[in-house]
């Protein structure tokens, strides 16, 4: 199959010519119809796959088709938002927008991002000379929703991305806010790697009859990502991490620790071992966040360490190497955090460094994705078998969110309404996905995003 028999218009043919492209993935080939049709579609598959594309191409064509006539104010033409797409992370939000940029390059739309963390005096001048597509973090879009600088009165789709995380506990809330705020007429997308049956019912209160469309197993790990644990104890975690990347002579490499603490300490002892590292996570600015991710991407700095705001909307060519630090708590997590290498075909590495105190975190992981990941021993850093497993402290703060996005913040720190945002997101939220292991029930805890 060929974009040219999807039934996508001229324009939108050569703007996705000039990326390179010529058949669609699995995921576009099955979304684009039916999001032409004007279906509500929920719709999962593996991180690196095409999502983006799978729903902003016919979103694009939607509007071409369903042209509305414009209204002149003052001389000129009068846009309304038509289209609004939500995002949980400003990383995510700014690439999609690159994306829609890119793809309407040839149709007379404007599209704008906003998110916390930069001036927001910017974006309310931004909204006022009028969009057609608006995307947007949360928390932001219904601080300008309070204050009356935005108007979502005539938006005709809305679409969720990484929808899993935007309707769970983190950010159901304010999903609940936005959508009173849009017409109840209006077609509705999801699109995720993850959605577990609780999320499944949760849309079901955002969709009318949906398509659903899976193109993989459900959670499924991409078959060109190579996993591999290694058992090792805590305490030598930072020295085997050290030996992999240089002994592998590994040159470009995204970290994930769990807490932002543990990733500015990790990012300070790979400095002291000579390996240019920098770290991304909710406390930093929005300048700093973007320029560590700039320099990654351009391998002016070598390692990336992150907490799992970077496990959604990091898109980096080639991405050779992905490192668990940490396990994450939440198991679809993982499969967010390795797909950011493999993507759109490509091989790519996962390699989780696991001590006794992750290791019902690894069962859970492994139940979820149907698989068993293969373990090795590394020489000289044998696990210590009289060391036993003590609860993990997951860090950072509770019951406030930042960044833009989320609920208010219950502190001085983080994202305030109606201000310029800084600082922000990787704090601790109730999570409504409670799973069950070996210990019995637990509530997990996640980082909130934007």
């Amino acid at each position: 199959m060929l974009f040219t028999s999807l039934g996508l218009s001229e324009p939108i043919l050569k703007a996705i010519e000039e990326t390179g492209y010529t058949e669609p993935t699995p995921i576009q080939a099955k979304a684009i119809p039916l999001v032409l049709e004007g279906k509500d579609v929920l719709a999962a598959a593996q991180t690196g796959t095409g999502k983006t594309a799978g729903f902003t191409l016919p979103l694009l064509e939607r509007m071409i088709q369903s042209q509305k006539p414009t209204t002149v104010s003052k001389g000129k033409p009068k846009r309304h938002i038509r289209a609004l797409i939500l995002t949980p992370t400003r990383e995510l939000a700014a690439q999609i927008a690159e994306n829609v940029d890119m793809y309407a390059k040839y149709l007379p739309y404007k599209s704008t991002v906003i998110f916390g963390g930069v001036n927001i005096n910017r974006q309310i001048s931004t909204l006022k000379q009028g969009v057609d597509i608006l995307i947007a973090t949360p928390g932001r879009l219904l601080d300008l929703a309070s204050q009356k600088m935005v108007d979502l009165s005539k938006v005709e789709v809305l679409v969720l991305d990484e929808a899993d995380r935007m309707l769970d506990m983190g950010f159901i809330h304010d999903m609940k806010k936005v959508v009173k705020l849009i017409p109840k007429n209006r077609q509705t997308l999801l699109f995720s790697a993850t959605f577990s049956k609780e999320i499944k019912a949760l849309a079901a209160g955002f969709q009318t009859n949906p398509f659903i469309v899976e193109v993989a197993a459900q959670n499924k790990t991409a078959d060109r990502i190579a996993q591999l644990v290694h058992p090792v104890d805590k305490s030598k975690k930072r020295e085997l991490l050290y030996k992999l990347i240089s002994e592998g002579q590994w040159h470009q490499v995204l970290v994930f620790t769990r807490t932002k603490h543990g990733a500015n300490k990790l990012c300070e002892y790979l400095e002291q071992q000579g390996i240019n590292s920098a770290a991304i996570h909710g406390n930093k600015s929005q300048g700093a966040r973007t320029k560590a991710l700039a320099n990654f991407k351009a391998n002016s700095i070598r390692v990336l360490v992150a907490t799992d705001i970077a496990a959604r909307g990091i898109d980096i060519d080639m991405l050779p190497h992905v490192v668990n630090f940490e396990l994450p708590n939440v198991p679809e997590d993982y499969v967010h955090r390795i797909g950011r290498t493999g993507r759109a075909g490509r091989e790519g590495e996962a390699v989780s460094l696991v001590c006794v105190d992750e290791n019902d975190y690894l069962r859970g992981i492994e139940r979820l994705i149907s698989q068993q990941i293969k373990k090795v021993v590394v020489e000289g850093f044998e696990v210590d078998a009289s060391i036993k497993a003590e609860p993990i402290n997951q860090g950072g703060g509770r019951g406030r969110r930042g960044g833009g996005g989320g609920q208010r913040p219950s502190n001085g720190n983080g994202n305030s309404r109606g201000g310029n945002a800084s600082g922000g997101g990787e704090q601790k939220r109730s999570n409504s996905r409670s799973r069950t292991n070996n210990r019995g029930a637990r509530n997990n805890s996640r980082g909130s995003s934007e």
